[in-house]
């Protein structure tokens, strides 16, 4: 296959792993994407970060999973989606969840116990976060099925066809949901994109006690596309998302882009990373960080501080908005784990709620 470039930019392109045939039904070239609005995504989505890091801190929540480092391979892959597109997440996806509309003050109901999910998923076409690995990419495949079966696959109508976006982490690839969804994603052939952010650290387990060779060759075993970028550069990832779901949403089948970034916090605000990595590495990747580089593709002087004013100013914002809202989220109720199992709660179901209700009230401490 020849070789060609997964973006044209100057910040470390990586090399491409495998190339891919185009669109069988090529599309409207995509709209640009406004640089300063790639930053600031970036900027609000880092804010968000640490704010609810220091919530944690304050005890207001009781975990909290960092992406710092991670900001441009999530805010370029989510800018790469059409509204009608669908997400499957992990639990460190913020950054997409701010692309795709959602209030960050949603994001911390799971991480305080408030909530099992956070906000409605189709609404805003992202799925709840799931906590268990690898598990969401089983359903993301199950909902690309259901699009071919739509027939939303291939039409040529660019507000109709619909692709799939499910997010993994490098230790993922190790994980046998994983590897099933890329068996039924390649035999049916389905519109699904598997983005891949090896950030380097399967919690204390480095890449390279996991695999041989990068994230990306490992579809070439199961028979469909592996793209590499620079996971820091937004624009590489967004390029080559957005390529890889216009093939997808023209017919073409999943493909499997790995976005090579690192992660800069502990895995969680659990995590002690300072047992098993050093302070040497985590330098040497703050000194390519993701915003930075964004801000050197862009246009310097009177412009850019006045970008850089406003962003912040809307970083404040948000912030204040966070800690306000986490502190408001409303206790959850009792009844809520049974109410949305089913469509139609079963009668074993609806015994064991009466219990789980009838033990509850056994707490409460009368006057």
């Amino acid at each position: 296959m020849p070789e060609r470039s997964a973006h044209s930019g100057h910040h470390g392109v990586m090399p491409v792993i495998a190339d891919a045939p185009g669109p069988d039904h090529p599309t409207a070239p995509p709209e640009p994407v406004d640089p300063a609005r790639l930053y600031r995504d970036m900027a609000i989505t880092r804010r968000i970060d640490t704010e609810a890091i220091a919530l944690q801190r304050q005890g207001e929540l009781g975990l909290w999973p960092s992406l710092l480092g991670q900001e441009a391979a999530q805010v370029g892959a989510a800018h790469a989606l059409q509204p009608q597109d669908m997400v499957f997440p992990t639990y460190r996806e913020h950054g997409v969840a701010w692309v795709r509309g959602i209030d960050p003050v949603e994001l911390l109901g799971l991480f305080r116990g408030t909530t099992l999910g956070g906000w409605d998923p189709q609404q805003h076409r992202m799925n709840t976060y799931t906590l268990v690995i690898g598990a969401q990419l089983l359903h993301a495949v199950g909902y690309a099925m259901g699009i071919v079966r739509d027939g939303d696959v291939g039409t040529g109508e660019p507000g109709r066809d619909r692709a799939v976006l499910a997010f993994l982490g490098d230790g993922s690839i190790s994980e046998g949901e994983t590897n099933e969804a890329f068996v039924w994603a390649a035999a049916q052939d389905l519109p699904v994109v598997f983005l891949c952010q090896n950030n380097q650290w399967a919690i204390s387990a480095p890449f390279s006690v996991q695999s041989r060779v990068p994230v990306a060759r490992r579809a070439d075993g199961f028979g469909f596309p592996g793209i590499r970028v620079d996971g820091n550069d937004v624009h590489a990832v967004l390029d080559a998302t957005r390529e890889a779901l216009e093939r997808a949403r023209a017919g073409g089948g999943p493909t499997l882009v790995e976005a090579l970034t690192y992660r800069r916090n502990p895995h969680t605000t659990s995590d002690d990373d300072g047992r098993y990595r050093s302070g040497a590495e985590n330098d040497r990747w703050a000194a390519r960080d993701p915003l930075a580089l964004a801000l050197d593709g862009m246009e310097t002087g009177d412009g850019r501080a006045a970008l850089l004013a406003e962003v912040e100013q809307e970083c404040e914002q948000v912030a204040a908005r966070l800690r306000a809202g986490c502190r408001a989220l409303p206790e959850p109720d009792p009844a809520a784990p049974f109410d949305h199992t089913f469509a139609e709660i079963t009668p074993e179901l609806e015994r064991q709620r009466a219990e789980h209700l009838a033990f509850v009230a056994s707490l409460e401490v009368t006057p």
